[in-house]
């Protein structure tokens, strides 16, 4: 059985590729494709709705690459300062003091 950081692992995975190549190159992330992952898998860091320039800034800032699309590295380095974030929040928490 898998432990659960390589449960962690597989549903990062799995997760980018469910919402990739339903419009174009299946190993990326096109504007539309990532806005539904992230509506879809992290409600709580989007909030109800993010705005047209949000979305352009979060895309610009991930797209190393600058091909308009985000590939499964840039993904990923996405998620490590989600993760990061979450971290830093928690250490503040009340409950860790």
């Amino acid at each position: 059985m898998a432990s659960p950081l390589e449960q962690a692992l597989l549903v990062m995975v799995s997760t980018f590729h469910k919402y990739s190549g339903r419009e174009g190159d299946k190993l990326k992330l096109n504007k539309g494709e990532m806005k539904e992952l992230l509506y879809k898998e992290l409600p709580s860091f989007v909030g109800e709705k993010m705005d047209e320039e949000g979305m352009k800034r979060l895309m610009s800032g991930l797209d190393d690459n600058s091909d308009q699309e985000v590939d499964f590295k840039e993904y990923a380095i996405f998620l490590a300062i989600v993760t990061v974030m979450c971290n830093d929040f928690f250490q503040g928490s009340p409950e860790r003091s």
